[in-house]
């Protein structure tokens, strides 16, 4: 069998990424030919010989992501179009490319996060702002049309589920919820060290991990909340920071003393240890690995409804509030966790179990169970359009043979 990937980046550090890749190695171990179609491929794939890498080389110099992405999806159908018989499934991320899928994996659904009360932009708001409104809305188009192209869409959580079918799908659609992965052991292994990443060794710690850029991620509510939570509780905060208007938010509200931001960091196993619960009340998500993560690392997790993933959390080992911009509820949560050492502990320990089931090759081997059933409804078809052909040709070859024995008679006739 012979699958096709196609995404922006195959490698670790990336969500989507991270995801194809996993599914990518898995594939390579079950003897499956994997193409990936990507602007980057991490080297430990690129070393096996089963693998072929088509370079979607888009150039810097396009002003928007918007504009770029219309490129590589532009670049990518283009030579999907001219190779689809070198392959029997071909998989795809959204709206990535203009070539139909089989397969069709759902990270973000773009129509869901515009339709959502705590979408922020507008044309009106300012420049950046009617930017990302315009941004959403195409998007929201474009992948609404990539999934009615597409044969089986595989959302990462049930909520995205719900917002595919929310769009409009045909009757030849099939959606089905594959949930992401989690590297279990690896995080359920680690040993926590504050002195490496510079955090206090008496403070109650919080661990907040995302994109710390926009607001969506709702950082900005965790810092008001702390606000008013007592001095020994404070945060970690891991996230790219150019650009991000928290560092000023914290001094403004006069806690800078109790937010450690870490930028980027490679050694997160290390650092959920080093924590005592995750923090994650997010406005809008489809389906967060860090949330996985920490509860692989065995976190208590506080989160919120409109985080994608929610929905598997039990009240056993984590605090699911119904609004993520609830300062009352949030406040309350934390405050629930930092002052029962023995629940909070419980609460992990229950986490790390649950997040037991979702480990990577549980995940992979859905997709790839889904790739030899796509491939074999694709080989069962091909042979029952062979066996038509056969079986018309061979009517053909009747009716011409009746036809030439019947003109043979009536010339027969005729001469009598």
């Amino acid at each position: 069998m012979r699958v096709a990937i196609v995404t922006h980046v195959v490698r670790h550090n990336d969500g989507q990424g991270r995801v194809n890749h996993e599914i990518a190695r898995a594939a390579l171990e079950e003897n499956i030919g994997v193409t990936l179609v990507a602007s980057h491929v991490a080297p430990d794939l690129l070393a096996h010989p089963n693998v072929r890498w088509v370079p979607m080389k888009i150039g810097r110099w396009w002003p928007t992501n918007l504009l770029r992405q219309q490129v590589f999806a532009f670049k990518s159908a283009m030579w999907l179009r001219a190779h689809r018989r070198e392959f029997d499934v071909l998989h795809v991320n959204g709206f990535i490319t203009w070539a139909p899928a089989d397969v069709n994996t759902s990270h973000f659904v773009h129509s869901g996060w515009f339709g959502s009360k705590y979408y922020p932009f507008g044309l009106t708001k300012g420049v950046w702002s009617a930017y990302q409104s315009v941004y959403t809305r195409c998007n929201a188009l474009l992948e609404r049309w990539a999934y009615r192209r597409s044969k089986v869409i595989t959302a990462v959580s049930q909520k995205v589920a719900d917002e595919i079918r929310a769009i409009g799908l045909t009757p030849h659609n099939r959606v089905d919820v594959i949930y992401n992965g989690v590297d279990t052991q690896g995080f359920a292994a680690a040993t926590g060290d504050r002195a490496k990443f510079g955090l206090p060794a008496d403070a109650f710690l919080l661990l907040f991990v995302g994109d710390l850029r926009t607001p969506r991620k709702n950082l900005g509510t965790v810092l008001h909340v702390l606000k008013h939570l007592p001095e020994h509780v404070q945060i970690a905060v891991a996230g790219f920071l150019p650009g991000s208007p928290y560092p000023e938010q914290a001094k403004a509200l006069g806690i800078a003393h109790r937010v450690h931001f870490l930028g980027l960091v490679k050694e997160m196993p290390v650092l959920m240890h080093s924590v005592d619960a995750f923090v994650f009340p997010s406005r809008y998500e489809a389906m967060s690995l860090s949330l996985l993560e920490a509860m692989a690392a065995g976190l208590p997790v506080v989160t919120a409804r409109t985080a994608g993933g929610a929905e598997i959390i039990t009240p056993e080992c984590g605090i699911v509030l119904d609004d993520p911009d609830d300062p009352k509820a949030l406040a309350g949560a934390v405050a629930r966790l930092a002052g029962n050492d023995e629940a909070r502990r419980a609460m992990g320990v229950a986490a790390n179990e649950l997040a037991t089931g979702f480990g990577w090759a549980r995940m992979a081997e859905q997709y790839i169970a889904l790739y030899r059933q796509l491939a074999g409804q694709q080989k069962d078809r091909r042979r029952s359009e062979a066996e038509a052909a056969v079986v018309a040709k061979t009517d053909a070859l009747t009716l011409n043979t009746l036809a030439g024995q019947t003109i043979h008679h009536n010339a027969q006739g005729q001469q009598l």
